[in-house]
């Protein structure tokens, strides 16, 4: 029969052997205070360091066992970025949750491109921080709503923004010389002038960076004008 308290003290060590590291870098004292007694009180979790700045963590990290750092951005002194910049060389495989009131498009994609997989806003409920942890050491990148849909408007920016790159009568015009017409017939189709329909394919080419009809017609095809 196994001794209760031998079982306990293994129970215990498993606990602490599979837990969250979590270090904290959060300049507002009670803040930092605060996120320490949610994250020690949650089972799995265990905080390994809570710092105000970011150069007393990056001297507490390489050697702390931590495998989450939780990143306020707007630190005194080193910012949260360079923090994230300094440590994931020298930490390749440690989780980065960037958690912060910025919402600027600088910072958020300042933050993803330095190593950070997670991006949290600041005033988002506890399960939803607890949550965002757990998806974090699982491999997830949980990020706030807003910060997801900046991500996903960032990718799609290029392509609206080339969409839109000429007017409605120059795509006609384009559509118009994808079809095979000459510009004489263009311009009687379209009811508009030779020279009108000269001036908008000049446009055209200056838009698209072409020099001819048919580099005209293989870049719009590639950027989805036509």
């Amino acid at each position: 029969m196994n001794n209760p308290i031998d079982l306990m003290t293994v129970m215990t060590e498993s606990r602490e052997t599979f837990a969250m590291k979590i270090c904290i870098v959060e300049d507002n004292k009670a803040l930092r205070q605060n996120l320490e007694l949610l994250l020690n009180g949650e089972p799995g979790f265990k905080v390994t360091g809570a710092f105000g700045n970011a150069e007393d963590a990056l001297k507490f990290l390489p050697t702390s066992g931590t495998t989450i750092l939780l990143v306020d951005i707007d630190l005194p002194g080193m910012s949260g970025v360079e923090l994230i910049e300094k440590v994931k060389p020298l930490m390749p495989d440690l989780n980065i949750m960037a958690y912060t009131v910025s919402e600027d498009r600088q910072t958020v994609f300042s933050a993803l491109k330095a190593g950070a997989c997670g991006y949290l806003l600041k005033g988002c409920p506890p399960s939803e921080l607890i949550e965002s942890l757990c998806s974090l050491h699982q491999g997830g990148a949980p990020m706030s709503p807003k910060i997801a849909r900046k991500v996903i408007h960032e990718f799609q920016a290029p392509n609206i923004r080339q969409e839109n790159l000429l007017t409605p009568r120059e795509k006609e015009i384009l559509s118009q010389v994808a079809a095979g017409c000459a510009d004489k017939e263009i311009a009687a189709k379209l009811f508009i002038s030779p020279h009108t329909v000269h001036t908008h394919i000049k446009n055209i080419y200056e838009k698209l960076h072409v020099h001819s009809h048919s580099e005209a017609l293989q870049k719009a095809r590639q950027i989805g004008v036509i």
